[in-house]
C-alpha cells in the first residue's frame, strides 16, 4: 500500500490508475461495493487501484467546532482499504482554499494533470468543487473531454436504505451496535494507546486499560461486550472483555473514557496500542448510591458481556478475527 499525502507529488508509478473518490468514512458495506467495482475495472485494464480521499474530513473543516465523528480516522482507514485490494491512497489535504477550487480545475490539476487517472469511479451522489457545483454528470463530461472513462456507482443496500455513514453514527450514538455492524460488515472500533489512570478498576476487582477516545465519535455512554485486539498483523491476538465508555458520575468524573476489562487476562497493558471492538451494548450508564452496588453490577455486566459474546460466537461469520476488513 502507498500512501500518497500530496497530489502534486504522485510519482510515476501511481499514474494512470483506476481511481475510487469519496470520502469513505466507516469504510461501510456501499463503500465496499463501490470499491469492488473499481478493483474488478482494474484487473480487466491491469491497471493498478487507487483511492483519492481527503483528510480531514470536509465537515472537520467546514464545521471546526461541532463535536467528533470521525468512524475512521485515517490510518484504520488506510488498513481497511489496503485490506479490500487498494493499492494506492491519495489523501488531499482539505482546506479552505482547496474547497474554494472550481470543479472543472480539479478534474485538470488532479485527476488529469497529478494523477493521469485513466477510469474514475464514484458514488450517485458524489459532488465535487467550489461549493459543490460538480456532480457526476459533469464529471462524465469532463471525463470524455480529458480522455478518462467515469463509472457512477447506484445506491447499495441491502433491501432497506442505502448503506452511509450517517446511518452508522446514528446507529452507534443510539447504542444499537448490531445495525451498526450491519452497515459496516464487521464490528466498529476505538483504538488508542492505554494510558494511566486511578487504578480505581483495580480497587474494585475488575483492573481496566484505559482509552482516551480522541476524535472520535462518540457512541452512546454504558456498557460495551468488546472484543480487543492486542499485537500487529501476523502477531494479532483478540480477548473477550468487558468496556465502559462515560465519565464514570459515581465518582464526579467528567470526562468521557473508555476503560476496558479482558477476561482472564492479568498482563501490564500499560503503553500497549488496543484496538477496541464494540460487539454489543450491554446497558445505558448510571450513577449507582455507593461502591458496592456498583460493584455488584460490574459483577452483573461482566455476565451479561460473556453471555453476548457466545451468542455472538455462534453466529457471527467474522467473530473469529473481525473480518472481512481485518
Amino acid at each position: 500500500m502507498r500512501l500518497i499525502r500530496s497530489y502534486a507529488a504522485t510519482p510515476a508509478a501511481a499514474k494512470g490508475a483506476v481511481v475510487a473518490i469519496g470520502n469513505f468514512d466507516g469504510v461501510h458495506l456501499g463503500h465496499q461495493r463501490l470499491i469492488a467495482k473499481a478493483r474488478t475495472l482494474a484487473r480487466d485494464a491491469g491497471r493498478p487501484l487507487g483511492i483519492l480521499t481527503f483528510e480531514p474530513h470536509p465537515r472537520s473543516v467546514f464545521q471546526p467546532q461541532a463535536p467528533p465523528f470521525r468512524l475512521t480516522p485515517l490510518r484504520r482507514k488506510v488498513r481497511l482499504l489496503a485490506a479490500l485490494g487498494v493499492e494506492q491512497v491519495v489523501a488531499i489535504p482539505f482546506t479552505l482554499a482547496f474547497a474554494a477550487k472550481p470543479a472543472e480545475d480539479f478534474v485538470r490539476e488532479v485527476l488529469v494533470e497529478a494523477l493521469a487517472a485513466r477510469h474514475v469511479v464514484v458514488g450517485y451522489d458524489f459532488a465535487f468543487g467550489h461549493r459543490r457545483m460538480g456532480d457526476s454528470e459533469m464529471l462524465g463530461r469532463l471525463g470524455r473531454a480529458h480522455g478518462f472513462d467515469v463509472t457512477v456507482v447506484s445506491p447499495q443496500s441491502d433491501g432497506g436504505e442505502p448503506f452511509a455513514a450517517s446511518r452508522v453514527r446514528d446507529f452507534l450514538g443510539q447504542g444499537k451496535v448490531a445495525a451498526a455492524t450491519a452497515e459496516l460488515g464487521r464490528y466498529w472500533e476505538i483504538d488508542g494507546h492505554v494510558r494511566h489512570g486511578d487504578a480505581r478498576g483495580r480497587a474494585l476487582g475488575f483492573p481496566t486499560a484505559n482509552v482516551k477516545l480522541a476524535k472520535f465519535l462518540q457512541p452512546a455512554l454504558g456498557i460495551y461486550a468488546v472484543r480487543v485486539g492486542l499485537g500487529r498483523g501476523a502477531d494479532l491476538r483478540w480477548h473477550d472483555g468487558v468496556a465502559y465508555l462515560g465519565p464514570r458520575p459515581t465518582f464526579g468524573g467528567t470526562e468521557v473514557l473508555l476503560e476496558v476489562h479482558l477476561f482472564a487476562f492479568d498482563r501490564d497493558l500499560y503503553g500497549r496500542h488496543l484496538r477496541v471492538a464494540l460487539v454489543d451494548f450491554v446497558r445505558p450508564d448510571r450513577t449507582f448510591a455507593d461502591v458496592e452496588a456498583l460493584k455488584r453490577q460490574i459483577a452483573d455486566d461482566c455476565a451479561a458481556a460473556r453471555t453476548l459474546l457466545a451468542r455472538h460466537r455462534a453466529r457471527d461469520r467474522f467473530f473469529a478475527d473481525n473480518t472481512p476488513t481485518a
